[in-house]
């Protein structure tokens, strides 16, 4: 066990990748020479040269080029600095990476990881704040994941660089220098999906994944000392969703609450109950949403704050959920 950030353990499974898996290649914008623009690519440009390089400021380069190293037998690991610029290269990662296992006919894959970070931090407006996963997860042929801790920050990046198929990576920056915690970096390669139940309860399931993990589970503590149990469950792989784990928790609990950073409309939020309502879980109370309002991230630190969800808004709309529908 090592004792690692969130940056740390993405920084070191790298280097483990590199390091067994020779056709790897690392690299984007600044990840070479510089390390990364927050530090998370340290140290690969010197241990394992060429196959960690930086490249133009061209999205749709880094994608493409890497779905033609994928097909021909290299799993390249690019950056995208933000998940906002990924817009950039829509084509390459819906249109071509999505689609090379069966325009193929299961001939070719294209065994490449695109790490890339999203969400909001002061001063980063409306063109670097956005939370994009649920266009993603629309992309059948696309796995995507959001870890929260260092652990998963560790196993899942390795997970999916042994993936035959296209994965999205979603980290977030405000977690990148966190507090230090144990995170074991000689385990085998983790299996793909799961949720993890981050606290266990009886009164409300509240399903979350990425950095609003943190928030809601603060949330969950200040619920329980107002004598409110909620069960949080955290779904770091949003493809493959482990429906089943929800749908178990919420016909336990009876109330379903989902929280994330990213606008409510059109959210991953919306397929989560979706499911549990088509599964006919019994509940009492209607499910609910907690996300960002539909509106562009402003810059003021004071504003941005004001829209993200945090934990006192997490408090009061689960306690309104626990209350509806109580005799």
């Amino acid at each position: 066990m090592r004792d690692l950030t969130y940056g740390e353990a993405v920084n070191a499974a790298l280097h483990r990748l590199m390091e067994e898996l020779p056709e790897t290649l690392v690299y984007g914008e600044d990840v070479g020479v510089p390390g990364g623009v927050f530090g998370v690519t340290r140290g690969l440009r010197k241990q394992y040269g060429e196959r960690a390089f930086d490249t133009p400021i061209s999205e749709s380069a880094i994608l493409g080029s890497a779905v033609g190293a994928a097909m021909m037998g290299r799993r390249p690991i690019v950056e995208i600095m933000w998940a906002d610029f990924s817009l950039v290269a829509l084509d390459q990662i819906v249109n071509q990476a999505a689609n090379v296992r069966y325009v193929s006919g299961g001939r070719l894959t294209a065994p490449l990881t695109i790490r890339t970070q999203q969400g909001n931090a002061p001063g980063a407006c409306a063109q670097h704040s956005q939370c994009l996963e649920a266009l993603f997860l629309h992309v059948p042929g696309l796995r995507v994941c959001m870890p929260s801790t260092p652990q998963d920050a560790y196993d899942l990046l390795v997970t999916a660089v042994h993936c035959d198929d296209p994965v999205l990576v979603v980290e977030n920056r405000t977690l990148y220098f966190g507090r230090k915690e144990p995170v074991r970096t000689d385990g085998p390669v983790q299996p793909m999906g799961g949720a993890r139940t981050r606290r266990a309860g009886s009164d409300v399931t509240v399903v979350t994944w990425g950095a609003m993990t943190h928030q809601v589970l603060e949330a969950a503590e200040a619920l329980a000392r107002e004598g409110v149990d909620a069960e949080v469950l955290e779904t770091p792989w949003l493809n493959p969703f482990d429906t089943e784990t929800v749908i178990e928790s919420a016909g336990r609990t009876g109330r379903l609450a989902v929280v994330h950073e990213a606008n409510v409309t059109g959210g991953f939020g919306a397929e989560v109950v979706a499911r549990v309502a088509g599964a006919g879980v019994p509940l009492a109370a209607p499910p609910i949403r907690i996300g960002t309002p539909d509106v562009r991230m402003p810059a003021a630190p004071v504003l941005a704050q004001a829209l993200v969800p945090d934990a006192a808004r997490v408090i009061e709309e689960v306690k309104r959920l626990t209350k509806a529908g109580a005799p």
